[in-house]
């Protein structure tokens, strides 16, 4: 059983004015790469004054193609995540696919992060909550929001508080994603803080045919700023957004990674429409019937 209280981290983060990021290129290349990202994306979120956690993976596991790239795997991949978090002194959030993991990733992440298909798997949430961490599930794109209320008890039943619920897109036909910022507001009902995954929610699974046959998952990065902003305005406390100095040689999800020529442009206007919301304040609705007498 975890221990009950929340981290540091989980209430700095929980508590993050106007919000906090996760981003980092989707999968760890190699680390010089993972270095250089680390550097850059810290640059740009210390000079706008915006909490970090670093992201990347060491295993994608549910490629669409067996002959996917997947990273360079646990072992390895922790390692340089190790040497990330150490050297340029910032949380990691990396994701965990399968119970066993959960033990030997805590020993480095910061957060485990479990992925919108898995956000069921009751033995994959309780052996992520049994290590204390911070846990961020994202919403299955198969799923309604409310579904996240009991993702969310499944950790705290290991007596762990740290818990955070994530937005992702809702499948929209075979090949395609939509994001309803409803499910910003009515994803509260988790009681923890939401997250919002602005360029995975822009992904077309399967959307992309390829030469010889087979298909591969296409992307819309040019609507990531529309999904940002929406999400922002309704109000969230985190902001998961994979960022790449060359997205067109990513060997994994190029088409929903945010250019990080792009990323302190757009994170400067999500702070700034963070700041102007009232997204996050309950609105009073007054029902009461408006007479002759009534004046704005």
């Amino acid at each position: 059983m975890a221990g009950g209280k929340e981290s540091k981290l989980y209430l700095e983060l929980k508590n993050a004015d106007p919000f906090f990021v996760m981003a980092g290129p989707n999968v760890i290349q190699s680390q010089d790469h993972i270095f250089k990202m680390a550097r850059q994306i810290k640059m740009v979120t210390d000079s706008l004054d915006i909490p970090l956690v670093f992201k990347s993976s060491f295993d994608k596991a549910n490629r669409t193609n067996a002959k996917s790239f997947r990273g360079p795997g646990m072992d390895e991949g922790l390692k340089i995540l190790q040497a990330v978090k150490t050297t340029f002194d910032l949380p990691i959030v990396t994701d965990i696919h399968e119970p066993y993991q959960a033990e030997p990733v805590s020993q480095v992440a910061d957060i485990l992060q479990i992925p919108a298909f898995l956000c069921r798997q009751t033995d994959l949430l309780i052996a992520a909550g049994n290590t204390g961490k911070i846990i961020n599930i994202k919403k299955g794109q198969m799923c309604a929001s409310s579904v996240m209320r009991n993702s969310a008890d499944k950790v705290r039943s290991c007596g762990n508080p740290n818990v955070m619920v994530c937005e992702r897109g809702t499948m929209f036909g075979y090949t395609d994603l939509v994001v309803d910022p409803r499910n910003i507001v009515t994803m509260r009902d988790a009681m923890c803080p939401v997250v919002a995954d602005v360029t995975h929610s822009l992904q077309q699974p399967a959307g992309k045919p390829l030469e010889g046959g087979g298909v591969a998952s296409g992307g819309l990065r040019e609507l990531i700023p529309t999904v940002a902003r929406t999400c922002v305005a309704c109000g969230l406390e985190g902001i998961f957004m994979e960022v790449h100095d060359d997205p067109n040689s990513s060997p994994v999800d190029g088409p929903t990674q945010w250019p990080l020529r792009n990323f302190k442009p757009l994170l400067e206007e999500l702070k700034e429409i963070a700041q102007a919301s009232k997204g996050k304040e309950p609105v009073d609705i007054d029902l009461t019937p408006a007479g002759e007498d009534w004046t704005p």
